[in-house]
């Protein structure tokens, strides 16, 4: 170990000078790092500084990860230094045998980015090993009659060094009849043979002994010795000769057992005895037998090439008297294809990344033949079509990397097989597959189903319900795979949109978050992203539009016949002579839905004369069906649908008030009366309504009847004061409470004298009056017309003369037109109350006025010729704004009617009007 300690010293080391190379991501280089060292050095000695030689600074260490790959760790890369350090026993002999050269071959492997380093360690034979003989001592016998000059072979002794340290000389202890010659082989291999010197003599010395020393070369030499006995035996004159003295055979390392290598032949002069010659090995041997009796060398154990590749055999014959000759038998094992080449992946990567650039090293491929020559020279290969190379890198040494780019979408793993064959006849090879995964990269942005969307979605739906949901797919692993929804963009104003439509980030359904209304928004649309969460994340947009769908859910509106500003309808004038087809009127609606929502037809509900109009059916124009004949009433009414043609339909009604005159001075007189047009329903509710109230009265008269017959009997003059003759006595006021059952607001005594003259007596009540409690008359067709207003009445003079003409310039409210008094809620149709006290008292009106326009003292107006008006509905409202209705009130036995003795006094003619429409006293009921 001394020697080895001086040959650390003289290593040698022979690094790669391309530092700038070794930085980039290229292959590592061809040429190898070369390391001289000794032989059983110590654990820990430092072989060579490899991270230096290789161009990296200690600061790159930690990154770079340097590490040897080999199959057996005799070396080991100290990760502070970079220092390459023996790390287990280096025996030369154990590990390269007899080999003349003996190198460790290995890589070392550096990270980030991956690559390989080739790196050799020669071994230097240090003279550790002895020679050595395999006996302590061995026998010869030698006869006497052995002639001066005869050799004998000795035994060898083996030393496990090579070159100098190897086994050099032998050398003989001194004697006066042997000397020594040192032989050698055609393999360098040195052998002893002993020579006789001078004729021995049996008779003076029987046995001799020779130590036998053998020499290395090391410094200084190492020995080993053994002892020879020499028994002289008695005299065979002729010893036996081979035919050769070196016997020379080459034998296949796939020879079968028990395969004749050779025979052997010697032969001997004697006679009888002394001419037997047997044979046999001088050292028994194992891996072939002798035949003692034909010299046949027989193979008895496999032979490999491999373990052994050269076999010398000492024979030797020996006669029956004792005289032996030997010859020597070299065998040569020829190397046969018997190995297959052994495939081995080191620093193999488990996983790399789709985006790996062409030529990333992935691993590095060593493949082993143990055959030598043509049989052991391999050629490697990949199978299939895969988008990986294999570079020839140093002797039996190969680089994978990619060739193309890789897709971990398309192919997420590769199955490598890689294939080795030699060149030897037959060849052999060997296959060796790896599974590489392929890294996912965020690389593939999300993808939607389809280019864009577009949903219907009917109106009115209901908050929160789901109208849509968009799709993504996205082909990456993980979060790169993962997708969220957002709404990026839409037509709608920002604070508008989130109270509109929202979107689940996790499943993309799109809810809606209020009810649509399309007449009010028809149609948006909105920009939705995916949007995958891998670094960075990657997304895609696409464009949702969203057609909200009409439904029947607007109802037709009429905007023609209009009403006035007070609530009252038109009327429409049509001319008497007016052919069949004269368009009357145009009944015109509007709808807010659309499409067939929004198609509208007119159907007539009810007319006074269903055939003498016709109506029509998509416009809505009202013209005469045939001429108006002598017997047809002058006033019409239509009750006109409107209808749209929705599932289910919804409509609306509008009435026609049509009215047959040449000039609106003909029409004055009948705008109070109502056309009647009653159904069944309305009769029988009218019937029941009448027998009601007539029930009603028996009972009130009948309670009457009993009170007045009590009261009979009492004869108080108090009760009877106002049947007694004389002038009436000042009524007391009663007021009924409650004037919502459209009752008149007044209390009267009724007082009738001797002289036979009726006088109503209005009190003024003391609360104020609801607007609309007029008191009515009825015309003569059955209208009623306001009398009086709720103030005191005060008289006027009356006179019975012919009835004006009225004036056209009237309005006629709600509150005004025929029905019973202070009723909002009453027939829309005009008729007679209904009401029993109303129609009593009404008729005790009517006859009151009459007495009194018979002697000129009228009690129904308010003032003059304002008949009550003026105080209701102030003093610009008098007569002339309303017809006179008192041309109505009948007076038995005379023709003569009711009219304003006031404006007849003045003067003043009633004044006529033109024009086609006025309103009438009739409220458009929807």
């Amino acid at each position: 170990m001394g020697s080895g300690a001086v040959e650390r010293g003289r290593a040698e080391r022979r690094p790669v000078l391309f530092p700038l190379l070794l930085s980039l991501f290229s292959p590592a280089l061809s040429e190898q790092i070369r390391y001289r060292i000794p032989e059983e050095m110590p654990k820990g000695s430092v072989v060579g500084n490899l991270a230096k030689d290789l161009g990296f600074s200690v600061q790159e260490l930690p990154t770079r990860k340097l590490r040897i790959s080999s199959e057996k760790p005799y070396f080991t890369v100290s990760a502070e230094s970079g220092q390459l350090l023996v790390s287990s026993r280096l025996d030369r002999e154990q590990i390269c045998g007899k080999r003349p050269a003996c190198t460790l071959e290995f890589e070392a492997v550096a990270e980030d980015p991956l690559n390989f380093y080739h790196v050799s360690v020669e071994i230097e034979d240090v003279n550790d090993h002895t020679p050595k003989f395999s006996h302590i001592s061995f026998e010869l016998q030698i006869s006497e009659s052995a002639q001066p000059g005869t050799r004998f072979i000795l035994e060898v002794a083996e030393d496990a060094d090579i070159a100098l340290n190897s086994l050099q000389i032998y050398k003989l202890s001194p004697s006066p009849s042997f000397s020594l010659v040192n032989k050698e082989k055609q393999d360098g291999s040195k052998y002893p043979e002993l020579v006789l010197d001078k004729t021995l003599d049996r008779e003076q010395q029987s046995y001799h002994r020779l130590v036998l020393t053998a020499l290395d070369g090391g410094n200084p030499p190492l020995s080993g010795t053994t002892e020879i006995r020499i028994q002289v035996t008695d005299a065979n004159d002729n010893p036996p000769v081979f035919n050769q003295e070196v016997y020379r055979v080459s034998l296949p390392e796939n020879m079968p057992l028990g395969t004749t290598v050779l025979q052997v032949s010697a032969t001997d002069q004697d006679e009888g005895v002394n001419s037997e010659i047997t044979y046999a090995f001088y050292r028994t041997g194992q891996v072939f037998t002798l035949n003692s009796k034909s010299g046949e060398i027989i193979l008895q154990k496999t032979l490999d090439f491999e373990e052994i590749k050269e076999y010398s055999l000492v024979v030797e014959g020996r006669d029956g008297g004792g005289l032996v000759a030997q010859c020597t038998v070299e065998i040569s094992i020829q190397d046969e294809n018997d190995n297959s080449p052994v495939v081995t992946f080191h620093s193999l990567l488990e996983m790399i990344l789709e985006n790996a650039v062409p030529g990333t090293l992935i691993a590095l491929i060593k493949i082993h033949d143990q055959d030598s020559g043509e049989n052991g020279e391999v050629n490697c290969q990949l199978e299939g079509e895969i988008p990986f190379k294999i570079i020839y890198s140093s002797k039996n040494s190969y680089k994978l990397v990619t060739d193309s780019n890789l897709d971990r979408e398309l192919t997420p793993e590769y199955n490598i097989t890689i294939t080795a064959t030699d060149r030897g006849k037959p060849p052999l090879s060997s296959r060796k597959s790896v599974t590489l995964h392929i890294a996912d990269v965020n690389d593939n942005a999300p993808v939607f189903q389809q280019a864009s969307y577009t949903v219907h979605v009917a109106e009115n739906n209901p908050p929160g319900a789901s109208i849509a949901q968009v799709r993504a797919s996205d082909p990456d692993l993980g979060p790169n795979g993962q997708v969220s929804y957002s709404i990026v963009a839409s037509d709608l104003e920002p604070r508008a949109l989130m109270s509109y439509v929202s979107v689940s980030a996790q499943s993309g359904v799109v809810f809606a978050q209020r009810a649509f209304d399309h007449e009010q928004l028809r149609t948006f649309e909105l920009t939705l992203q995916a949007r995958d969460q891998g670094s960075p994340a990657l997304s895609a947009n696409v464009s949702l539009r969203v057609l909200v769908e009409d439904r029947n859910d607007n109802a037709p509106r009429v905007l023609y016949p209009a009403l006035g500003p007070d609530g009252s309808a038109l009327f429409d004038t049509v001319p008497r002579a007016a052919e069949p087809g004269y368009l009357v009127t145009k009944v015109v609606a509007v709808d807010a839905d659309s499409g067939h929502n929004a198609w509208l037809s007119y159907h007539v509900l009810q007319a006074s004369d269903p055939g003498l109009f016709s109506l029509g059916l998509r416009t809505g124009e009202v013209r005469t069906a045939r001429a108006l004949g002598d017997k047809d009433a002058a006033r019409h009414r239509l009750l006109v649908a409107v209808r749209d043609g929705g599932q289910p339909p919804l409509s609306a009604t509008a009435t026609l008030h049509l009215v047959f005159a040449d000039s609106l001075q003909e029409v004055m007189p009948d705008l109070g009366e109502e056309s009647v047009s009653s159904d069944p329903q309305a009769e029988l509710q009218f019937y029941l309504v009448v027998a009601l109230a007539l029930i009603s009265v028996l009972f009130l008269l009948a309670v009457i009847l009993a009170i007045a017959l009590r009261l009979q009997h009492t004869s108080s003059p108090t009760v009877w004061g106002c049947f007694q003759h004389g002038p009436c006595s000042k009524p007391v006021p009663v007021v009924a409470p409650n004037y919502s059952e459209g009752t008149l607001p007044y209390s009267f005594n009724l007082c009738i004298e001797r002289m036979g003259k009726t006088e109503f007596n209005f009190q003024k009540c003391s609360d104020p009056l609801s607007s609309g409690q007029d008191i009515l008359c009825r015309d003569s067709s059955g209208g009623l017309f306001p009398l009086c207003d709720s103030t005191e009445s005060t008289s006027h003079p009356e006179t019975l003369t012919p009835q004006a003409p009225p004036n056209t310039d009237w309005r006629f409210s709600q509150a005004q037109r025929p029905g019973t008094s202070g009723s909002q809620n009453g027939d829309e149709t005009g008729t007679w109350p209904n009401n029993q006290f109303d129609t009593e008292m009404l008729q005790a009106m009517i006859l009151a006025s009459a007495s009194e326009a018979a002697d000129g003292s009228s009690t129904l107006g308010g003032g003059a010729g304002t008949m009550g008006l003026s105080a209701r509905y102030g003093p610009q409202f008098t007569l002339q704004h309303v017809p006179d209705y008192r041309q109505n009130v009948y007076i038995p036995g005379s023709n003569a009617t009711l009219t304003n003795a006031a404006g007849k006094r003045d003067g003043k003619a009633p004044a006529g009007g033109n024009g086609n429409k006025k309103k009438s006293g009739k409220k458009e009921k929807k």
